[in-house]
């Protein structure tokens, strides 16, 4: 048996059960919680906390232990609200933890089998298709039309068409062609992987355990109270200092026993006076006060301490895709150089699959539909004959027997199907025209076409044989919400400059950020403009630059690092993985919680329950409020 045959029949039972003992489970490693003990040592362990703590037991060793009772009592309230708080956001994380695909097909002794996704191994061969959520890392072997979503790592909404290539290493970019990754979505086509990581080894396992392993740094707040802290520290001491000398000086008759209890105590009653005793009780209930209101908002606070941080945020990344945008694709626009729209829409519906998987396939049924052409009436004929869509044609076609008439409904690439329609030399000039206005507002066009012929025997083997007339133009995107234009005015208003962040092209990101208002829409940092960066050159430009596109995890972190030695408190959108590098980093990271994905919110310090770009806005606004009310 040659390599490439061992390779194809996959691993026996025997090697399956040997690889899984030595690289364990296909499964994340959860992030490890603090039990009860450390939730409640970390609260103690603040500056604020040990103060009273201290002040406790000098009121006890002073033989006042009402006083020291009360102070304790303060520190377990306090306590207490803060592990409630906790537990409750934990409670709702684990409620909304999503599941990978539970089953996945492989070849096992030679057939194929299913089995559970979390017993994949390296060198399984792992069979994927339509509708299948990819749950390990591999190249492939074979590949039969096949395309991916992956903007949960990527943040780019169009689907990524795969293809075998034998070196990869010949390819710059980031994300290849010839490779699948976990946590992302098969929309068209079938493919076998050769699996070569698994669990925390895959891309999206790794960026799940570098947000779990990163330090959690201090909010604002906490900076602030501790600050305070160390101040009233410094004065007390200072105060007990001298009111205990000058105590001293001022009883020489007495004995020096007494002398020295009672300049000691002199000394540590007026230091004791200067102890904010009630602070952290009235800024722990403020702040749980805050939580419980954005709670009913829709937002699930992670940490009281970010309720404050809120209020205090001067700039608001963005992740375009599923955040400013829909996460839907969706028609814009249509054009006919005819004027027929109706027969546009009927012979776009015609073009689309019958059971659709990829994100445009569903937003031109979804157009047919609203136009009032059901899926039932298009399919209502009989599909006869198919023309499955290359990557290479990057074009389609279905052939269907309806009322009698043979009909051949064709969509893809503009240039490919208009190099195989009928069209007189000046309509052509305005299609193209009309082609290039279409682009330029960042929408992805396609091109309808369709042709009639009198029986079976007629129709062409490929659809490159067709002789087709064009029925026009459509243009899709990733819209905006309706939410998110007054929203950033909202935000502008209040002096927090808004930055979008994302993984698609610069066309299209500039498009989306002049229809919702972000300010310098026409300043674009590209990810490869970003890699020829110094970390002192990127300080400079995020001050003007509003739009990074086609970045990586990598990128996202870099420029919330920036923003933040720029002096700037950051807040952080996403709902991907892709995003939660920079949710963790920033000094208050923003998660989806319907669509965000389990990484993305582990990472996040607020949760927004309604995906909703206007909720983070009075999510704000609130922030704002208890901030002015605690100052």
């Amino acid at each position: 048996m040659t390599i490439k045959n061992k390779i194809m029949s996959g691993l026996t039972s025997a090697e399956a059960r040997q690889l899984q003992h030595q690289y364990g489970k296909n499964e994340l490693t959860p992030q490890k919680k603090e039990n009860l003990f450390q939730k409640i040592l970390h609260i103690i362990c603040e500056p604020m906390f040990l103060l009273l703590i201290v002040a406790a037991i000098v009121y006890f060793i002073l033989g006042e232990p009402k006083d020291g009772s009360v102070m304790l009592i303060f520190v377990t309230g306090v306590i207490s609200i803060d592990v409630i708080q906790e537990w409750k956001t934990d409670k709702t994380l684990k409620a909304l933890k999503d599941l990978s695909s539970p089953h996945i097909a492989v070849i096992r002794d030679g057939k194929e089998t299913m089995i559970a996704s979390s017993d994949l191994v390296p060198g399984d061969l792992m069979m994927i298709h339509e509708g299948i959520k990819i749950p390990a890392d591999g190249k492939l072997v074979k590949c039969n039309d096949l395309c991916v979503d992956e903007s949960s790592l990527t943040g780019e909404a169009e689907g990524v068409w795969k293809q075998i290539i034998d070196c990869v290493e010949s390819s710059n970019e980031y994300w290849h062609k010839n490779y699948c990754y976990a946590g992302t979505l098969v929309t068209h086509g079938t493919g076998t992987v050769l699996v070569d990581k698994i669990g925390t080894e895959t891309e999206y396992g790794k960026i799940g355990v570098n947000v779990a392993t990163a330090p959690d740094e201090p909010t604002p707040l906490q900076k602030q109270t501790g600050r305070l802290t160390k101040t009233c520290a410094a004065i007390a001491g200072v105060l007990f200092a001298l009111v205990g000398a000058v105590t001293y000086i001022n009883i020489p008759e007495h004995p020096l026993r007494e002398r020295l209890i009672e300049s000691i105590l002199s000394g540590v009653t007026l230091a004791m006076a200067m102890i904010p005793e009630e602070f952290p009780v009235i800024l722990t209930v403020f702040l749980s006060l805050g939580a419980w209101r954005l709670a009913k908002k829709n937002s699930l606070v992670g940490k009281l301490s970010s309720v404050e941080t809120l209020g205090s945020i001067s700039v608001l990344c963005v992740d375009k895709t599923g955040t400013i945008t829909m996460n839907q694709m969706t028609v814009q626009e249509g054009w006919t150089p005819d004027g027929d729209e109706h027969n546009l829409i009927l012979t776009l519906g015609l073009g689309c699959e019958t059971d659709a998987y990829d994100p445009m396939e569903k937003a031109m049924l979804s157009y047919c539909d609203s136009h009032g052409i059901s899926k039932e009436h298009l399919f209502s004929g009989e599909l006869i004959y198919e023309y499955a869509f290359t990557n290479e044609l990057k074009m389609m076609g279905h052939v269907w027997r309806r009322n009698g008439n043979i009909i051949i409904a064709a969509k893809g690439s503009p240039e490919q199907i208009l190099a195989i329609c009928n069209l007189e030399e000046e309509i052509r000039e305005i299609t193209e025209h009309k082609i290039s206005e279409i682009s330029e507002q960042g929408l992805r066009v396609i091109a309808v076409a369709t042709a009639t012929v009198d029986s079976e025997k007629e129709i062409p083997s490929s659809i490159t044989d067709c002789s087709l007339n064009l029925c026009g133009l459509i243009g899709l995107s990733d819209p905006p919400r309706d939410s998110v234009k007054p929203g950033i005015k909202v935000c502008q208003k209040a002096g927090i400059r808004v930055v979008m962040i994302t993984g698609d092209n610069g066309i299209t990101a500039s498009s989306i950020a002049k229809r919702v208002g972000i300010e310098h829409s026409e300043n674009i940092i590209t990810g490869n403009m970003l890699n020829e960066m110094t970390d002192n050159e990127l300080r400079e430009a995020v001050k003007d630059v509003s739009i990074f596109s086609r970045v990586i995890p990598e990128h996202k972190m870099r420029i919330v690092k920036a923003l933040k030695e720029n002096g700037e408190i950051v807040a952080m959108t996403g709902d991907g993985v892709n995003d939660a590098p920079a949710l963790k980093y920033a000094d208050i990271g923003i998660a989806m919680g319907k669509r965000g994905s389990e990484v993305s919110r582990e990472a996040a310090d607020l949760i927004l329950m309604d995906d909703n770009f206007t909720t983070i806005v009075e999510t704000i606004k609130d922030g704002r409020r208890i901030y002015d009310n605690i100052r």
